[in-house]
Order: C-alpha cells, then structure tokens, then sequence
C-alpha cells in the first residue's frame, strides 16, 4: 500500500447534518448576580469564553440573570472543577423566575429562591461587586457589565464582562506569580455531558507555564 493510499484509507468521511443548536462545549461558569430584594441569584452557564481582561457569555434572553443584569450590571463568574458537577446538575432544572416563564415550564423547570441551599454551594462575599462568591468554586471572576446585545434570532443576550477581580485557590497558583498552573486546573466542560480535561499532551510555544518533563 502506498502512502497516498493509506492516506485516503484513513481520511475523515464527512456527512452534512442540522443539529438544532451550534454547540460544541466549553467550560461551565456559575453566575451570581443580585434580586430585587438583595438576595443573590446562582444559574448555570455553558456559553462562556474569555478575550484578555473580558469574558463573554450567552444568556437566555428571558432567564432570570438576564433581568438581573440589566437592572444591577455587575456579578462574579465562578468556575467549578469537575467534582462539582452534581451541584451545578441540582442547579440546572431551577429558575429564579416566578411565574416560570411558559418555554421553561415546559421543559420541567421549576422556581427556587434559595439556590445556593438547593444546590449545597455557599456565598462567600465580593470584594469589587455586590453580588457573593461561591466559595467552593477554585476560580472566581468579579466582573462588570461593558455592553449588551441580543443574538440574531432574539433568543439569547450576548454579554460583554470586564473583569474587575479575581480570586484564585491558592494551591493552583505558580509559586511567585500570577499565572494559574495548567497542570493543577481543571474546569468542569459541559459537552452535553459533565466532563473534565484530559491528560496534558504538551505545551504551546507562548505558554508562560511550561510543563517540565
């Protein structure tokens, strides 16, 4: 067998498909933001990425968080590790609206008031932000609103965060610096399933935190 054979023998072979939503995984974030009558609201998200000092996300435009922010324009994005999964999972069919907006009592989510409980997380206060911290979450980011957009079709908010403050667990923080180790954080991924990092398979060439091997 030749190369180019084995080459072809070996190519991807590609279907066209219509899958309902364009969604290929990312990193969970735990979002608190502020009610009306002070008390904090928790809600799962999976539509998160960060640019520098900026972290976006996709909310549902209707969602609680939503109504939140415009009113309160600040929160913290936490960022659990995987063996939090099951509390971010006992979040997942909540809502902090009441009535429960008609699409999502359709699909079996029900009003909470009391998350963080109904979850087993607990508040731990904000330094730059009203909103509280979820203390169990290695990674915590303060943030501000910049700006807000609705998505092409008006079902979900794109938003824009600055990053006021971040606070880190100390044990994956580089000794003497303020980089994370790559090798001691591992977010919660949700890829229509719960799942965490695989093995480290190397370094890119810009990394400030080179794996020794």
């Amino acid at each position: 067998m030749t190369s180019a054979t084995a080459t072809a023998a070996h190519a991807p072979s590609h279907t066209a498909i219509t899958p309902n939503i364009l969604y290929f995984g990312t990193p969970v974030a735990l979002l608190t933001t502020e009610n009306d009558d002070g008390s904090p609201n928790l809600a799962p998200v999976s539509s998160v990425w960060a640019l520098g000092q900026t972290v976006v996300l996709g909310l549902g435009a209707d969602s609680r968080t939503a109504a939140n922010l415009a009113l309160r324009p600040e929160l913290v994005i936490n960022l659990p590790s995987p063996d939090l999964w099951g509390a971010v999972e006992r979040l997942a069919p909540l809502t902090g609206s009441t009535p429960v907006p008609p699409d999502k009592h359709a699909r079996g989510y029900r009003y909470e008031p009391d998350k963080f409980t109904a979850a087993g997380l607990t508040p731990a206060p904000s330094e730059s932000v009203r909103a509280p911290r979820v203390a169990e979450c290695p990674l915590q980011l303060e943030a501000r609103i910049i700006r807000t957009s609705p998505d092409a079709q008006g079902h979900f908010l794109i938003v824009e965060c600055a990053v006021t403050r971040v606070h880190a667990d100390r044990h994956l923080v580089v000794p003497g610096t303020q980089h994370i180790d790559p090798t001691r954080w591992s977010p919660l991924i949700f890829n229509r399933h719960y799942q965490g990092l695989a093995p480290e398979l190397g370094h890119c060439f810009t990394s400030e935190t080179p794996t020794e091997r």
